[in-house]
Parts: C-alpha cells; sequence; structure tokens
C-alpha cells in the first residue's frame, strides 16, 4: 500500500513547511540561497531553495512515471491519489496567498505532467496486455 502513495506530496509537503517558517528564511523562503559558486565561464551559479525544491520534485516525478508502468491493481489508487495531490495543489493555488508563488506554480504543472503520464502510460501499458485470438 505504500508503494502506492505518490511521491509528488513530498514537495507538497516541504512547500507548506516553508509557508508555515520551518525551512527557508523569513519573507520569501524560497529565495533563499543554498548554494553559489563561480563558474570557469566567468558567471555565478546560484541555487536557491525553490530551485532544489523543483529538482527535488522533477526527479520524483520520472521515479512516478517509471511506478505508473506496472500494471497492478494498486495503480488505480495510486492515479486516484495523484489525482487528490494534484487537486490539493490546485486548491492551495486558488486560496491560499503564499502559494500564489512561481515556484508553487512549477509543482502544481509538474503534478499535472505525473497525473497526465500517469493516465497515459498505464493505457498504453493495459492495451499491449490485452492480447486478442480469433477463433
Amino acid at each position: 500500500m505504500l508503494g502506492s502513495v505518490p511521491l509528488l506530496v513530498i514537495p507538497f509537503i516541504l512547500y507548506n513547511l516553508g509557508l508555515t517558517g520551518v525551512i527557508g528564511s523569513a519573507g520569501d523562503p524560497w529565495a533563499t540561497v543554498l548554494l553559489s559558486f563561480a563558474m570557469m565561464s566567468g558567471g555565478t551559479f546560484t541555487m536557491t531553495l525553490g530551485d532544489a525544491l523543483i529538482v527535488i520534485a522533477l526527479v520524483l516525478l520520472f521515479v512516478e512515471v517509471v511506478k505508473s508502468t506496472r500494471s497492478t491493481n494498486s495503480s488505480i489508487v495510486d492515479h486516484l491519489l495523484s489525482t487528490f495531490v494534484f487537486v490539493a495543489f490546485l486548491v492551495e493555488f486558488l486560496l491560499v496567498k503564499g502559494a500564489a508563488h512561481s515556484v508553487f506554480f512549477i509543482l502544481m504543472v509538474i503534478t499535472l505532467v505525473d497525473l497526465l503520464a500517469g493516465f497515459s502510460v498505464t493505457v498504453r501499458s493495459a492495451g499491449r496486455d490485452v492480447s486478442i485470438s480469433q477463433g
């Protein structure tokens, strides 16, 4: 059952922890610089907490797409829970002032991609599992 928990709930929880002030700095926690270093080109690479959260979400998206290739009974539960995660993102984006942020919007789009990819991959792989015999 734990395998059907959508992993993209992790960035959702982390973002909300940032809104409550548990992680990040006061004001805009997602603008907190995590690391910065000079590149050989002369430019400076800077990664903020928001950038890191998006990278984490993209890695989790990959894992979710791989999980969606399974054709088990729990995949239906996984899709249902992924739908709930997307709806939670959407409702929070529309109703919570702190969620009106580009990082949150990108995370919401990532969950939408997960939802659509999960259904698409499952339908495509289920179609390959069906064998038609002509009599």
